[in-house]
């Protein structure tokens, strides 16, 4: 009994000589707030300077850390790659809600091509590069190539939405660094594996095997949510943007469950989604972007703080070869591997080879080999982490300046309007709100000239922060709001008449302007 009684005195002592757990919330509350304020005012220097969000939240991480003036010590590998993997699937969906089918559906072929024979061509270069020129051990050396092989997606969305580009080529990178996640991850998990590695044809069965199931669950289920979306009234607006993200993440969840690609899955799915015209559509997609920002933040931060740049410097001259044949040599090669076939020319072929931009997507992926103890998996992870920041240093800023010099650049096409479809469940309709950007044709063009079907009518306007009831003559211009009202059957034929007569002007249709987005 004395001995229980003295143990419990211990444990209470204990206690008292630690904060209260509230107020270790409230300090870790407060800290988290600041770091994510200071990340926040970062996107605008990001902004400004052209360079990737990536460097400036690593900074932050790395100041943060055991390093800097922090002086937080964090090594967990393992947490860190389940965080990162998290992240990366709320910025595949984010960036997903962002593709459009009419500049993602003729880059597919190249894009497939690029994220499977691309990678191969990048892993073999990339790796005998490592081996000969490093002296890395094979196994060492192929881990390090499938690491580099994968573009990032968040660094590609974030930079390449800024520069007006030709929509092969963007959508050509775009569904690149969405697709070729998914190999990368099974060949490092395949060569971070003990014991010896796989054939080359078994890999290959089994990246095809996987993409084909993550594409079909993807599909499937985005399918599916956008049909019950636009089918079922949710009782408040704000619980569209929730149901959108939550069904992207559950075809992460059912493609990983169903030995696929979770990654591909969750990718394809919010691009249905993305191309379905929801209800409250600009309010899911502002969520959308908002919660792909907090998990690039999050995520980068953290591997900042991984990262212990006193152990950075012996590996900096073999980081900057191993990147110098990267981006000098593997990545032109598997672009014109690739690319030559569909006959894209050489100006498009040069930027797309530019623009293999690595992220975070890279140094999550060397976490891997650290969490299944492969020797020198600590070595990789630092040769990756300065090869990412250094290049993408190199090519972020860089792409508009090239861009312009490839004569590039693509500012013809019209705005695209924001129509934002509220349902009205009762009344058997749909109200649609429609802004009209600058740079769009319906600028000038009169209610009746829109010639929408019948079943629908514009209802108000609003001007220069005052409404009122259009007249059928009454001019519509830039930066207008319209309130739109349909009935079921017409909805759709509304909004496709309005986004035709916004591309194509008052003659859109008769001029083969079309307001399809497929």
């Amino acid at each position: 009994m004395y001995e229980r009684s003295r143990a419990r005195e211990a444990r209470e002592d204990q206690g008292r000589e630690r904060p209260l757990t509230v107020h270790h919330l409230n300090q870790l509350l407060l800290v988290c707030s600041v770091v994510l304020l200071v990340a926040v005012a970062a996107v605008r220097i990001s902004s400004r300077s052209g360079l990737p969000s990536l460097l400036v939240y690593l900074g932050i991480g790395v100041l943060m850390g055991q390093d800097g003036i922090g002086d937080i010590h964090f090594d967990n590998a393992e947490l860190t790659q389940v965080i990162g993997y998290a992240a990366l699937v709320v910025i595949l969906a984010e960036g997903g809600l962002g593709t459009k089918w009419k500049e993602i559906g003729p880059a597919l072929p190249a894009a497939s091509a690029l994220a499977l024979v691309g990678v191969a061509v990048s892993v073999g270069v990339t790796a005998t590069a490592a081996h000969h020129l490093i002296g890395l051990e094979w196994r060492q050396a192929l881990i390090i190539g499938a690491v580099v092989s994968s573009t990032d997606a968040a660094a590609v969305f974030s930079v390449l939405r800024k520069i007006p580009l030709p929509a092969r080529v963007t959508g050509t990178l775009e569904a690149e660094s969405g697709f070729n996640d998914a190999p990368v991850v099974i060949l490092v998990v395949a060569f971070s594996t003990a014991g010896p590695i796989e054939h080359w044809y078994v890999l290959v069965g089994k990246i095809a095997l996987e993409l084909a199931i993550g594409a079909a669950v993807g599909l499937a289920v985005g399918w599916l949510g956008s049909w019950g979306l636009r089918h079922v009234a949710l009782p408040a607006s704000g619980l569209y943007p929730i149901a959108v993200m939550a069904i992207a993440v559950a075809a992460y969840a059912a493609g990983a469950l169903a030995h696929g690609s979770g990654f591909l899955a969750v990718y394809l799915a919010a691009m249905v989604m993305g191309n379905a015209r929801l209800p409250h559509w600009p309010a899911t997609r502002g969520f959308a972007d908002g919660l792909g920002w907090i998990a690039q933040i999050g995520m980068f931060v953290l591997l900042g703080l991984l990262v212990t740049p006193s152990e950075l410097g012996d590996d900096i001259v073999p980081a900057l070869l191993i990147g110098l044949v990267l981006t000098m040599v593997a990545r032109p090669l598997s672009v014109v591997a690739c690319l030559t076939p569909f006959r894209v020319p050489w100006q498009e072929q040069s930027l797309m080879s530019w623009a293999g931009l690595r992220g975070a997507v890279p140094i999550i992926l060397a976490t891997i080999p650290m969490v299944n103890g492969v020797e020198g998996s600590r070595r990789i992870f630092n040769i990756v982490f300065i090869l990412v920041v250094v290049y993408t240093l190199v090519q972020g800023p860089t792409l508009p300046w090239l861009a312009r010099k490839l004569h590039l650049g693509d500012r013809s096409e019209a705005a695209d309007l924001g129509i934002e479809s509220a349902p009205l469940e009762r009344l058997r309709g749909h109200l649609l709100s429609v802004a009209i950007p600058e740079g769009s044709r319906m600028h000038g063009v009169e209610v009746h000239e829109l010639r929408l079907p019948a079943g629908s009518a514009v209802t108000l306007v609003v001007r220069e922060g005052k409404s009122f009831v259009p007249l059928p003559s009454t001019v519509l211009r830039r930066g207008d709001e319209l309130l739109v009202v349909a009935t079921d059957p017409v909805r759709d034929a509304a909004e496709r008449r309005l986004r035709a007569v916004g591309r194509g002007g008052k003659l859109a249709g008769w001029l083969g302007t079309s307001g399809d987005e497929s």
